[in-house]
């Protein structure tokens, strides 16, 4: 299948494309820097691309048979349009070349609930936080970005991952309509998550949650983790 990634050089899209490739696909990873692309194979194409230009994006979706968005921007509180204009980009060029098959990340955060094991200051005081003040303008995009999926005549899916931290390798995730009562997503099972869907037409037009069972982080661990990998 010849694959399009957007948002290819984040943490989640370089596993996408390198799963991706493992599996026999073609790939274009899209990025705006591409000569920092860590990946190399024959079947792999590094477009250096902006997803907020219309006729960059284009190019890109012309010949595919399918797009995988893992944009990322970081949390603020600035405006954020990144994931519905370019998400907006995709939509309109995969319905100008008949491109069927998208599958978005979003966030547990667009709509929170609180977790059976989150606890009083989590449930009460650090989700709320989070999705209301340290990260409204992106969730607020996010929302706009699903707005704007789901309005689409395409095949898409709406993948809402939770807590994103590293473990090396996919582990029996779980993957369910709706929202999950689990606080963690390992990068590499979200991967995994977005590319079985391309074999799986049980998920067309649905909002899904994916999550991790195994070897999850405490949440002190997390923090201290997602904190140093911002430095």
């Amino acid at each position: 299948m010849r694959i399009a990634v957007f948002g290819a050089n984040g943490p989640t899209g370089r596993l996408l494309t390198g799963q991706a490739l493992a599996a026999g696909h073609q790939v274009a990873a899209v990025t705006r820097q591409p000569d920092s692309f860590p990946l190399h194979h024959d079947r792999l194409e590094v477009v250096g691309a902006d997803v907020l230009d219309p006729i960059a994006v284009d190019a890109v979706v012309a010949g595919r048979d399918a797009v995988l968005s893992t944009l990322g921007v970081p949390a603020g509180r600035k405006p954020i349009t990144t994931y519905s204009q370019g998400v907006a980009h995709m939509v309109a060029a995969m319905q100008r070349h008949r491109v069927r098959r998208l599958a978005v990340v979003s966030s547990s955060g667009v709509d929170p609930s609180p977790y059976s094991d989150g606890g009083f200051l989590f449930n009460r005081v650090l989700l709320p936080y989070v999705t209301r003040v340290l990260g409204k303008t992106l969730y607020d995009d996010m929302r706009r970005m699903e707005t704007l999926v789901r309005a689409s005549d395409l095949d898409w899916t709406i993948v809402r991952p939770s807590g994103l931290y590293h473990l090396p390798s996919v582990t029996d995730y779980t993957l369910v309509a709706g929202h999950a009562d689990n606080r963690f997503t390992a990068r590499v099972d979200l991967a995994a998550g977005l590319l079985a869907l391309l074999d799986d037409d049980r998920h067309l037009r649905t909002t899904l949650s994916v999550t991790t069972t195994a070897a999850n982080p405490t949440m002190l661990q997390w923090i201290r983790h997602e904190a140093r990998a911002r430095k």
